[in-house]
This record gives C-alpha cells, structure tokens and sequence, in this order.
C-alpha cells in the first residue's frame, strides 16, 4: 500500500510490488532523457538524481502510513479524538491511497509521469502541512484523506520514472532500493514518529514532509526527463469506476467506525454497510460494461493472483491492525513515551525479515500454499499470546512475545503469496497484476485497522486503560480467528505446486 514493465523481461520478476497497473510495453514518447555518463553491457548510464528525487517520495509515502501509530495517543489527547476518530486517521489515508492505486496508476501510463508525479507531491506536500495545522479530528482526517489521494497519484508515476529512465543493472539496483524503503518502512516510520512526537510534537510528523516535498518539487522540475505524451481523453479513464470503489470502501470503514459509538445493529450503522455494499455491486457492474475498466475482466480469471490478493489482503489487515492496537496498548496501558512506544517496535519489524527470509529458503522445498498456511497458523498464535497480556504486563514477557510471533507468521506468508501471485503473469500484464496485489495489501491495511479497532471497542473505548485493557484481549482473539480461516483458504485455493523463481515483493506498512 505501488513495477511496470517495459520490453526488458528481467524486471518483471525482481519488481517489488509497488506497481503501476496497464504499463506500457516500451518508452519511446520520453525524449529529452539525461545524457548518458558511459555505457556498459546492459546500456546506457543515467544520472542517479532521477532516482534519489523518487525515492525520496517514497519514502515521504511509506513512512507516512506507520508514523502516524506511535503518535496516535498524543494526537488523540491534544485533538480529543473518540476511538472510531482515532482509527479514521490511519484508515483516511490508507483508503484513499489504496482505493485510488489503479486509477494513479492508469494516469500515470496516459499522462506525463513527469507532471503527475510533480502534482502528487504537490498535494502531498501542502496535505501534510494541513495536517499539521488541523485543529479539530475532521480537519485532520480531512488532511490524511488528502495525503492518501495524493500517494496514490505520486508512487505509480515515480515507479513509472524509475521503469523508463534506467536499464540493465542500474534499473535493477533502484527497484531494490525502492523494495527496501517498502522494507524498511514499519521500523523507520514508528521510530521516527515516536522520535518527532516526543521532542517536537505531534505536529512535527507533518511538518518534516514540507521541506522535503518542496526541495523535490524544485529538483524535479528541473531533472526529470520531460515527455511527449499523445492526446487522451476522459473515456480513456475510469473516473466512475474509481470513485465507486473508494466511495464503498469508505462507507464500509465509517460503519465500522460508527460502531463504537452507534453499536453494530443501530440504523446508522446497517445504513453504512448497505450503501458499501450497493457500491460495491455498481462497481462490479461498471467494470463489466466500461469501454475501459480499472480492472480488466480477465484478471479474475487468475486463481493464483485473486488468491494470493486475497490472502494478502487478510494478513497485510492482521499485521497494520497489530501494530495500531499494541501502539495503543504500551503507551496508554503501560505508560511508554511516544520514543519509547518507536523502539519497542523494533524487534517486531526485524522479525517480519526473519520470517521473510525463512519463507524463501522453505520454497526451495515445500509449496506456497503450505508455508502461507503455517505462517498464517504461527500469526494466529501469536494473535493468542497477545489477548493474554493484562494492565500488569511487562513489555518483554507480555507483549513482545507475542509481537514478535506475529511478525514471524507474518514474514513467512508475504514471501509465497507475493512470488505466486506474480507467477505464470505474462510480461505484458505483470504491471497491472502487480497493481492488484498492491490494492489489496493497501485496502487490506485499512480494512485491518477499521475492523480490529471496532472489535476491540466492544469491550470498551480505546481512549482509557481499563477500555484498552478489555479491547486488546477482545480485538486479538479476533484476529487469531480471522487468521485461522485465512490459513483454511491458503491451502485450499493457492498453488499447490513449487514455484521456481526469485521473485520479491517487498511491502510497506
């Protein structure tokens, strides 16, 4: 929660997930591209400024979906957020950029990448400032919505850069610095969030993308090679199809959000649900009649990439939701500093590339299936050790246990799901089938949120000890459950026979 191709088939499998759907095959419109340095064997130099202003965005969106978690009880006190408010600041952001990947990525491909990337740290930028400034919950979850909308404008077109600036080995090394921002994003994000929270306020999480954004935006205009791009039009682009999708998202996760306050069969609530789901069946209408859809029909078709979406969506949720609930749970149950809350989190983000690395070396001889299903087995069991801890638990033997079993689970199932989802793609699809994967790891977070924040408020606010107490307990035997039922699905709807490849899909959280 964004690689395209172009006609050199190495980076269709060594692209991370972050993807632009519908790539296109070849770059030839992109003239005044940098001049090159030298050549070698696989083609022309180009200046690496390119790539450090893309990455440098990246890391603005990847950092901006976690560092917000460890911020959360602060935020909530200066702003008086209730829990479902509380929620809505991570999911705002999640649901946009999520609800908003394929449609980025379809103007990406038709536009300048040059110009949509510009605007989207544009928006990013001035959203981020926004969110600074919010002085009442709807201003900030306003100004996050915003962020999201922008993210999903920005990563599709700087992948899309990055795929058509660069070949050969330097394309190769800057999609593994770009999976490794992915990688690294749920450490950096919580550490620096704890970091700026605690010595600056919360506001500072905000304010620190300005002067980045803005220095980008200057060197951007400046160094990105600029392109020729043929005239489009607007039936070119699924705008209806797009904003029903993130219309039902949305609705689904405010009648999620309503439920704490409402109760889940109060008519507010149902009503929220009903219009989701009215949306939801639009939505499928719209991509069976559009001239051309956000999704195109055959994808749902490919039982390894609906099913390797699907797993990721449930897994992605269970892991973002984990770490809303227990960032909560350390600071507002036992007491930890913003900075404090960051570092605890520090094993459990090491341990997600345990668990990854484990993973790979596990399908040199089982299937994916098997190891997606002991993975999601190990995440359940780790979800049960968590609803053990109690307002008398220490962190090392109430709670990082748990953290850290989750973490493992949660490693081992990115790895197969990622690398067979992809698998039997041809190169000509590998951007919009990466795309797809992507939503669902995007939409997953946010649903994963909403859903174990609701749960968790039925047994009381998450704004008190006591209520995060009996929520912790209740929102992680959900989970448990939820990844129980997952594991079922895995092994009965994943590929069944070993995938040789060497595919990697690094996520962000």
């Amino acid at each position: 929660m964004h690689a395209k191709t172009t006609a050199e088939p190495p980076a269709v499998h060594t692209a991370p997930i972050h993807a632009t759907p519908h790539a296109p095959r070849k770059a030839e419109h992109h003239g005044h591209a940098p001049t090159p340095t030298r050549h070698d064997d696989d083609g022309p130099r180009r200046s690496w400024v390119v790539l450090a202003l893309t990455l440098a965005a990246q890391v603005l969106v990847v950092l901006d979906i976690s560092v917000v978690n460890t911020a959360l009880p602060t935020i909530g006190r200066a702003l008086h957020l209730d829990g479902s408010d509380m929620q809505w600041v991570v999911t705002a952001y999640l649901m946009m950029s999520g609800g908003g990947l394929l449609f980025g990525g379809r103007i990406a491909d038709l536009q300048s990448r040059k110009w949509m990337f510009l605007a989207g740290l544009t928006v990013f930028t001035i959203a981020s400032i926004a969110s600074g400034f919010a002085g009442s919950p709807g201003q900030l979850i306003a100004a996050r919505a915003g962020q999201g909308l922008a993210a999903a404008l920005m990563t599709p077109a700087a992948l899309s850069i990055i795929m058509t600036t660069y070949s050969g080995a330097q394309r190769r090394l800057g999609l593994t610095l770009w999976g490794a921002v992915g990688s690294l994003g749920v450490a950096a994000g919580v550490l620096l969030g704890g970091a700026l929270t605690t010595w600056a306020g919360w506001q500072a999480i905000f304010f620190i993308n300005a002067p980045i954004g803005a220095v980008a935006l200057l060197a951007g205009l400046k160094v990105i090679p600029a392109a020729t791009t043929p005239a489009v039009t607007c039936k070119q682009f699924d705008v209806a199809g797009a904003t029903t999708v993130i219309a039902s998202l949305a609705a689904l996760v405010y009648g999620l959000g309503a439920t704490e306050r409402h109760g889940w069969l109060s008519a507010r609530v149902l009503a929220a649900f009903t219009v989701s789901a009215v949306l939801a069946l639009a939505f499928k209408v719209r991509e069976g009649t559009a001239s051309n859809p956000l999704v195109p029909p055959h994808t749902w078709k490919v039982r390894s990439l609906v099913s390797g979406t699907t797993v990721m969506l449930a897994v992605t949720g269970i892991l973002v939701g984990t770490v809303f609930l227990a960032s909560i749970f350390i600071q507002t149950v036992m007491g930890y500093s913003a900075i404090r809350a960051g570092v605890a989190f520090v094993p459990f983000a090491l341990v997600i590339t345990v668990g990854t690395v484990v993973a790979k070396h596990a399908m040199a001889h089982g299937t994916p299936r098997t190891i997606a299903a002991v993975g999601l087995v190990i995440v359940a069991a780790g979800a049960v050790l968590l609803a053990q801890a109690s307002a008398g638990s220490a962190f090392v033997t109430g709670v990082l246990p748990g953290l850290a079993t989750i973490g493992l689970g949660v490693g081992m199932v990115f790895a197969p799901v990622s690398v067979t989802a992809m698998a039997g793609i041809p190169p000509q699809h590998a951007g919009m089938a990466s795309g797809f994967l992507m939503t669902g790891h995007e939409v997953g977070a946010a649903l994963g949120v909403a859903v174990l924040s609701a749960v968790a408020s039925t047994a009381g606010s998450l704004t008190n000890a006591s209520g995060v107490v009996a929520g912790f307990d209740r929102g992680f035997l959900f989970a448990a459950g939820i990844a129980v039922i997952v594991a079922v699905f895995a092994y009965l709807r994943m590929p069944s026979q070993r995938v040789e490849s060497e595919a990697g899909m690094h996520m962000h959280h």
